[in-house]
């Protein structure tokens, strides 16, 4: 049996047609207080996009995400391989923190913070508004035979396209490798690093492709947010929403008559105007409810608030609301689970920045060498070989670096130098041998604490495994 037209939302999503072919959306511009607020939002984020690769806090990049390297920093604080755990408990404060805005607020990061959608809307259809027109332009030109007009236009907007995504392919790049190897590689010239260069348009040809072809589908289809928050929201959520009580009433909706009197006609506020629905950057009428489709990006509020205001009714049928709020007129509180999902919260942000702040800028990791048992010298000298390595957190060289035993009277001997340099943002690793009396350890394995020195200055302590014979038990 098919669904009548007013329910047909539920079978299918509004970027596919009857055939099942791609319906191609066409958005009104949209203009409005919201409109104001989330442009400066969003050229506020494309500033902090755009340039935090190139700034430096403590001679570190403010962001850098080199997966290769497995190399990361955050707000200027240096990730290693070592640092992995701090990293995961960095990813829970990011989900947990998600999870509790869209209990309480929504989508709210799609349609105000998440890139994809600034990028769309702020940029690339701006772009599209500036060369084609608003919606009613873009519609004739689609339609239009291909003359000289059209392919002027359309020539125009890709090449514009195309350069705005090679330019983001550059910035993504530089958040991989680092903004100073960027520039390193655009001083030597593209020929002089063609792997690099194949990467970076693979890169554009997947951003031109996400904005100038796929766009709205990608929160409609690739994004999990939007069936996420099926599972996150309830009914003191507060959303996007139609207030469907005030805009439908005992008559229901319907078209707008000069001088009539809607109150004593049982007619709802809606005047069914559809201006919700042709601004609507992904093709959804917020009237059927809370969808999937729904990044919340206020465009439908300002239609209506707009149209509402042109015939004298009050703004607000369109609006941030929770379902208590529409049906119960009840206020947002606190709930129970937002309290949990907060304490959650200050739990892991209280445990990361303890860690992060008892973390030391110099790793050491000393270990015996695999398959060698110790060696007894003369003078009852029981002797192990190890390999050490010191991974340098730090923008600045670590010089005459050497190790001392702090819990054994011993001698540590490195294999080719006493002591040495640990680079900058580097490691050094090496070999070296400790030489215990025997009458000095407590059994056939004992822990030796092993200090790491700059100079005199302790810089980091470590332990490891020391072997002797059975007989000095």
């Amino acid at each position: 049996m098919e669904a009548p037209d007013n329910e047909r939302f539920r079978d299918s999503i509004a970027t596919i047609n009857k055939e099942g072919k791609r319906a191609w959306l066409f958005p009104k511009k949209p203009s409005g207080k919201f409109y104001k607020y989330r442009k400066y939002v969003s050229y506020v984020l494309l500033a902090i996009l755009f340039l935090s690769p190139f700034i430096k806090v403590g001679g570190n990049q403010f962001l850098m995400f080199n997966v290769l390297e497995r190399r990361f920093n955050i707000f200027g604080f240096p990730f290693w391989p070592q640092d992995f755990h701090l990293f995961v408990i960095m990813m829970l404060i990011g989900v947990v923190f998600v999870i509790f805005f869209t209990v309480a607020f929504g989508r709210i990061f799609c349609g105000w913070m998440c890139p994809q959608t600034i990028f769309m809307e702020m940029v690339f259809r701006r772009i599209e508004y500036w060369i084609d027109g608003d919606r009613g332009k873009q519609i004739r030109l689609d339609k239009m035979p291909w003359n000289a007009e059209k392919i002027r236009k359309r020539v125009l907007k890709w090449s514009i396209f195309f350069i705005i995504s090679f330019l983001i392919a550059n910035v993504f790049l530089a958040y991989l490798i680092g903004s100073d190897r960027l520039i390193q590689y655009i001083l030597d010239g593209p020929l002089n690093h063609v792997s690099t260069l194949i990467s970076l348009l693979i890169f554009t040809g997947v951003f031109y492709f996400v904005f100038a072809w796929f766009r709205e589908q990608v929160c409609i289809i690739a994004c999990p947010y939007g069936r996420l928050q099926g599972v996150l929201l309830d009914n003191k959520s507060i959303v996007v929403a139609y207030d469907h009580k005030r805009g439908e009433k005992e008559a229901g909706r319907a078209k707008f008559r000069k001088n009539e009197d809607r109150a004593t006609t049982g007619k709802g506020d809606c005047i069914d105007c559809f201006q919700c629905v042709h601004v609507c950057p992904t093709g959804i009428d917020i009237r059927n409810g809370t969808q999937l489709e729904c990044v919340n990006c206020t465009a439908c509020i300002d239609a209506c608030d707009h149209m509402m205001e042109s015939v004298n009714l009050p703004k607000g049928l369109i609006r941030y609301a929770s379902e208590d709020n529409i049906e119960k007129k009840a206020k947002f509180t606190f709930s129970p689970r937002l309290k949990g999902y907060t304490v959650v919260l200050f739990i892991l942000t209280s445990v990361f920045i303890g860690m992060l702040f008892l973390r030391n800028d110099v790793e050491a990791r000393v270990l015996r060498l695999p398959g060698q048992l110790y060696e007894h010298k003369a003078d009852n000298i029981i002797s192990n070989v190890y390999t050490f390595k010191l991974v340098n957190k730090t923008t600045k060289a670590i010089d005459n670096v050497n190790f001392r035993l702090l819990s054994h009277k011993g001698e540590i001997k490195l294999v080719a130098h006493d002591d040495f340099v640990v680079p900058e943002q580097g490691l050094s690793e090496g070999t070296l041998f400790i030489e215990i009396n025997a009458s000095g350890l407590s059994g056939d394995k004992d822990r030796v604490e092993i200090g790491v020195y700059s100079g005199d200055k302790l810089i980091e302590t470590t332990t490891a495994a020391f072997l002797g014979p059975r007989s000095y038990k």
